[in-house]
């Protein structure tokens, strides 16, 4: 740990994303789609906080790791050795999510602070020697940790009814803290949006941890039909699910990414945008994906079914999700405020509002049309003004 194993500056290595980094997100398709299955199969208002708090850990996990990685460079063999070692420990994470409000919860918190405390101690021994800033800010960091692990490993100890407050607690306390500038009384507050970060490699890494989910939500979506015989409304659930999977890519991917990317590389304060947009915003847009992901294999498995509360909340709620997290973003990362996304966040309230008058394929069918809509109409308009997408954004 004599080595400086922070990454090179000014060169291409700095912004490189690295196979071994690739290796650690395989990790999360395996628990996203143990997450969908498990908003599935709990759909009740209990449920919907369970699994919105498992999807914002898991996304803790990720974010917290892609930020060290950002840091140090995953070439030199210590920092690969550690990230394969917090693979292990992620791997453990994903079998037991799905089990994490029942028998396997203490394993869940277990591996769950292991690999936050875990990453966190390495990073302070990678940089004690070589960058006093950051070693002082993943102290903070890691008293932060600490608490939040109190909360982790005792909820898991109580009776089940305790387990779900105090994980919330200690999700609150890890997200707050960021908020806060990792603030610890007598160390101070870290300066965030001071922070020396690759915003390109961010922005990618981001960008790749949503491709994941999108492949998770066709994942899903194909056990989902081979699993029951083939049938009309089958086919088309299965082909409302691909156009909305492709909608919610090209709204990402056809100018959004690219913008996100070059207002972080050009940023003269890449920390605020990296905590704000790919942090907390992309939060939102995860976990639009999974809601998504369930809303298909609802459809897939029930087409004609009457409506419930809880089948139109996923239904809808997915997309709305995903709609607002996109709008968010632009307007953090371009201080673009889109008529497009307002008018498809309007577009499916109304659709909630009629849904009890609706199939679910049907609802299905008027959210995957809102979703193909509002991601042509940025491309349309963009086209007809004559700007191309290296000169947008």
């Amino acid at each position: 740990m004599r080595r400086n194993l922070l990454r090179p500056d000014d060169s291409t290595e700095a912004d490189r994303v690295t196979y071994v980094e690739l290796f650690f997100d395989l990790i999360f398709v395996f628990a996203l789609t143990q997450l969908s299955r498990y908003l599935y199969e709990n759909q009740s208002w209990e449920g919907a906080f369970e699994s919105a708090m498992l999807v914002l850990a898991l996304w803790w996990v990720w974010v917290y790791t892609t930020w060290v990685t950002n840091w140090l460079d995953p070439a030199k063999l210590p920092v690969r050795g550690a990230v394969l070692g917090l693979s292990l420990v992620g791997f453990v994470v994903s079998v037991s999510i799905y089990e994490s409000f029942g028998d396997r919860g203490i394993v869940f918190a277990l591996a769950y602070t292991v690999l936050q405390l875990g990453r966190t101690v390495f990073m302070l021994a990678a940089v004690s020697r070589h960058n006093p800033e950051l070693r002082r800010t993943f102290t903070r960091i890691l008293a932060w940790l600490a608490l939040s692990s109190v909360f982790w490993i005792v909820g898991a100890l109580l009776p089940l009814e305790y387990r779900l407050p105090l994980w919330l607690i200690a999700l609150a306390i890890e997200y707050l803290s960021a908020g806060l500038g990792f603030r610890v009384p007598g160390l101070g507050a870290s300066g965030i949006d001071d922070w020396n970060l690759s915003g390109p490699h961010i922005a990618e890494r981001s960008a790749l941890f949503v491709i994941i989910a999108l492949g998770e939500s066709l994942l899903v979506t194909g056990f989902a039909f081979v699993n029951q015989e083939s049938s009309p409304a089958g086919i088309l659930g299965m082909l409302l699910a691909f156009a909305a999977s492709v909608a919610m890519w090209w709204l990402y991917f056809d100018h959004s990414e690219r913008a996100g990317a070059k207002a972080i590389a050009a940023a003269a304060d890449p920390g605020r945008i990296a905590r704000l947009a790919y942090t907390y915003v992309h939060a939102v847009i995860i976990a639009g994906i999974v809601l998504t992901s369930v809303a298909d294999k609802e459809v897939l498995t029930h087409p004609d079914a009457e409506m419930t509360l809880s089948t139109a909340v996923v239904l809808v709620g997915g997309p709305l999700l995903y709609v607002l997290g996109m709008l968010l973003f632009r307007l953090v990362v371009a201080r673009e405020l889109l008529v497009s996304y307002l008018v498809g966040v309007a577009a499916l309230l109304v659709a909630f509002a009629v849904a009890f008058t609706l199939s679910p394929l049907q609802l299905g069918a008027v959210t995957t049309v809102v979703l193909v809509i509002v991601a042509g109409w940025e491309t349309v308009v963009r086209v007809r003004r004559g700007t191309d997408d290296e000169k947008a954004g």
